[in-house]
């Protein structure tokens, strides 16, 4: 192993960097539009609960590395939508690293959509009649009243979304992005007689990164957890 650190020490610290920062842009943008998809859920508008409903349950039972792909061939490839500057010198490193992210989103938001409307479902159905008779519009109500109780609700769930997103960072790979996964396959091809220690050195960078995220989330899910 320590022949193997010292050979590709700087290529595993790039690598695993490119991880976080894929964890890191993916995990925001899916809270963002996962927190807009399940206020979507619970409105009292039928065509944005449809809408919604049929966006979770699609996304949801698409294969991620499909959804990955299609950014790639479907988007760039077949469309031409591009993220980044075509003049750009690192350009496809960049493109392929923002539709990985927004592929990344498209499909975590579905999950981070569903454990925030389990936390919906905690709020009690007189929290939503006190803020109608204050007077409060839905949308005013669900970001005061509603979503701040849901949030606290479901922080353990949420950690347990980010841990899976950041080992489902490995799929980026399929699109060309240097992450840890396209890293691992080079060492494999290149050192075959080293196999089940590649795997050991990337299993253990993996555990470095979601084990603290599981401490942190399940301490503030107790801390933060709403009495009832």
């Amino acid at each position: 192993m320590g022949r193997l650190l010292e050979t590709y020490g700087d290529q595993l610290i790039s690598a695993f960097w490119m991880t976080i920062q894929l964890t890191f842009w993916s995990a925001i943008g899916s809270l963002v539009w996962g927190t807009l998809l399940a206020s979507m859920r619970v409105s009292p508008v039928p065509i944005l609960r449809a809408t919604g409903t049929a966006y979770v349950n699609i996304v949801r039972n698409t294969p991620l590395t499909l959804i990955i792909v299609f950014t790639s061939i479907g988007l760039y490839q077949n469309l031409g939508v591009a993220f980044a500057p075509e003049g750009d010198p690192a350009f496809i490193d960049t493109n392929n690293f923002r539709l990985a992210v927004l592929g990344f989103i498209v499909y975590t938001s579905a999950f981070v959509c569903e454990s925030l409307r389990s936390g919906i479902n905690t709020v009690p159905v007189g929290q939503a009649e006190a803020f109608r008779s204050l007077g409060l519009s839905f949308s005013q109500g669900i970001r005061l009243v509603v979503l701040p109780q849901a949030f606290r609700a479901v922080v353990a769930p949420l950690g347990s979304v980010l841990i899976a997103l950041t080992k489902n960072t490995t799929i980026a790979s399929a699109i060309g992005v240097a992450e840890a996964s396209l890293l691992m396959k080079t060492m494999i091809e290149n050192e075959a007689d080293q196999l089940f220690v590649v795997f050991a050195i990337f299993a253990i960078g993996f555990m470095v990164l979601t084990l603290p995220i599981g401490f942190l989330f399940g301490y503030l899910g107790k801390r933060l957890a709403v009495k009832r």
